[in-house]
C-alpha cells in the first residue's frame, strides 16, 4: 500500500549530517513506492507555542502565523512522520522541540500518521546518546496514542557537514525506509 511519508529534518544545517540520513531514509522510502516529502526547518520562522489552548478549538494556532503551521498540518495528513535531528546536549534539537510543541493543535483533531521514526546524528558515539531525544519524541507520542515508535537510526561519530559519509547508518536509514 503506498503511504504519505513526511520527514522533516530538524537541523539548523541544510547540509548536516541529519538531513543527509533523512535523505537515506527517503531514498528508501521512495524506492519501495511511497510518496515522500522532506521538509527542513533550515531557515524557516517557528515561534514558541505559548500554551493559551486556542488552537484546540480552532485545530490552528490562533497566535503564531509562521512556518510552523504548514508543517503541523502535514504531519497531520501524513501516514509516517520521520524525524531527523542533530543531538545537541545529549537531546533533540530546540528546532524539532519546539515544532513538537505546536502539534498541540492536533491534540483533539483526526490526524492520520501512525508510525513514526527518529534519526539522529552527533558527534559522540556512546550508544546511548539519543537516549533522551527518544525519550522525549516517545513523551510526545503519549498524546497520539494511534501513533508509535517504529524505529531509530544513530550515527555517532559525525560533527561537520559530511562527515556521515560512508557510515553504515545512511544504509540502514535506507533500509528502514524500504521497509515503512
Amino acid at each position: 500500500m503506498k503511504k504519505k511519508v513526511l520527514i522533516i529534518g530538524t537541523s539548523p544545517r541544510l547540509h548536516g549530517n541529519t538531513n543527509i540520513l533523512a535523505k537515506s531514509f527517503a531514498k528508501g522510502a521512495e524506492a519501495a513506492g511511497h510518496d515522500v516529502e522532506f521538509i527542513p526547518l533550515a531557515g524557516k520562522r517557528i515561534g514558541f507555542c505559548v500554551g493559551c489552548w486556542g488552537c484546540l478549538e480552532s485545530k490552528t494556532c490562533v497566535v503564531n502565523h509562521d512556518d510552523a503551521e504548514e508543517a503541523v498540518q502535514k504531519i497531520r495528513t501524513a501516514d509516517v512522520v520521520v524525524f531527523a535531528t542533530p543531538i545537541y546536549y545529549y537531546e533533540m534539537s530546540g528546532q524539532m522541540k519546539t515544532l513538537l510543541d505546536r502539534t498541540n493543535c492536533l491534540y483533539k483533531a483526526d490526524y492520520d500518521f501512525r508510525d513514526v521514526y527518529l534519526l539522529t546524528a552527533a558527534e559522540d558515539t556512546a550508544p546511548d546518546t539519543p537516549e533522551h531525544a527518544i525519550g522525549g519524541l516517545k513523551g510526545w507520542l503519549k498524546v497520539f496514542n494511534q501513533a508509535s515508535l517504529k524505529g531509530t537510526v544513530f550515527a555517532g561519530g559525525t560533527m561537520e557537514d559530511g562527515t556521515i559519509a560512508g557510515h553504515p547508518e545512511l544504509e540502514e536509514a535506507e533500509a528502514m525506509g524500504r521497509k515503512v
